[in-house]
């Protein structure tokens, strides 16, 4: 890391060429824009430490580092910041510089960690005036949610876009099946530009960099990533891939590409779970979701099992609707599924999912 004369956090130019000169990320966000894309940062709650230890002045201000740090105010897994005190306006002064900052370089996405659990409402609060008066638009993304309580979706709503739902998520099916019951429990608020996020998505080629073990596809089989992603999009929850995308491969790849995916998570509404059924050796899970602009239905029945599991559900319970006559469409193209008079039929594999659209046909 590498600070400025005021505190405040620059790329560092023995990673980052581009940077020299004072001119930080502006040269880089300009080369992404130029692809049609967003330009992100992460970053952690607080202040410095080492701007605190050198008690570097605030800009535009008689305060320094020392005046906005709580210094018994630290993360408890990444020890190089400490918090702001926001009870002395130098909090609020240094946050405002910070954010500034990014804004000029053409920042348009922030994800600032240790900000939920516990949960800093003062922090994010802050965040929002800092992002106001920088007069740019910023997505604020805040993590991590463990026990994150859906009670602070009102809070959330107001200062935030996104907000995690869980811990760090791998490509374990594990972390993948502890999601249902977290998302069956934020489906009924998402709404647009208020989203809970299930984390990003552990596909394609991961650990580059590995955090978490050597580099490598991801371990999850191709019926559990075909669960994630049907999951995350019944759920409307963000979708940020976690994998390289050159270096990934071809099965995942188009699973990724799979039309019905934007389909739903940004054409359908009112996604929630509908069945969690216990039997012999898992349980059927089914999400229900409906089309904004139209008349069709979708639904997904998942299988926890560790073997494959036939499935019969009437097809009332997944679309709410009396008994009518629907036309039914696989969103996995491979899957078995029909329909016999009410009911949907499916053989469901092991740790997946089948995945319909339902129309509604004339009599």
């Amino acid at each position: 890391m590498r600070l400025d004369a005021y505190g405040r956090q620059q790329p560092a130019t023995n990673r980052f060429p581009s940077a020299a000169g004072g001119t930080g990320f502006a040269p880089l966000a300009a080369q992404v824009h130029a692809l049609g894309l967003k330009f992100g940062l992460h970053l952690m709650r607080g202040i410095p430490r080492l701007a605190v230890e050198r008690d570097l002045p605030i800009e535009g201000t008689s305060w320094t580092a020392r005046d906005a740090a709580d210094t018994t105010d630290t993360c408890a897994w990444n020890p190089d910041n400490y918090g702001l005190d926001f009870t002395h306006p130098a909090a609020q002064a240094y946050m405002d510089g910070q954010i500034a900052l990014f804004a000029s370089w053409g920042l348009d996405f922030i994800k600032v960690d240790d900000m939920l659990a516990p949960y800093h409402d003062d922090a994010i609060e802050a965040l929002a005036i800092a992002i106001a008066r920088s007069g740019r638009e910023i997505v604020v993304s805040l993590s991590p949610g463990t026990h994150l309580s859906t009670q602070h979706v009102p809070h959330l709503g107001e200062h935030a876009q996104m907000w995690r739902i869980s811990d760090d998520l791998w490509d374990r099916w594990e972390d993948i099946h502890a999601q249902f019951a977290r998302l069956a429990r934020w489906a009924p608020f998402q709404r647009p530009g208020a989203w809970a996020d299930a984390d990003m998505i552990p596909l394609g080629r991961i650990g580059l960099r590995a955090e978490r073990g050597e580099p490598r596809d991801s371990r999850l089989t191709l019926d559990e990533q075909r669960t994630l992603l049907t999951l995350w999009s019944m759920a409307r929850s963000p979708l940020m891939l976690g994998g390289d995308l050159p270096t990934s491969r071809k099965d995942t790849l188009a699973l990724i590409a799979n039309p019905a995916i934007p389909e739903v998570i940004q054409g359908s509404t009112d996604g929630r779970e509908v069945i969690r059924e216990p039997l012999d050796g898992g349980e059927l899970i089914g999400w229900s979701a409906r089309a904004a602009d139209s008349g069709r239905r979708y639904a997904a029945l998942f299988w926890t099992g560790e073997s494959d599991h036939a499935a019969r559900v009437p097809l009332a319970s997944l679309t709410g609707l009396p008994h009518r006559p629907h036309a039914v469409t696989s969103l996995w193209p491979d899957a078995t599924v029909s329909v016999d008079g009410t009911d949907l039929v499916a053989t469901v594999a092991a740790h997946g999912v089948v995945w319909v659209a339902l129309d509604e046909v004339a009599a």
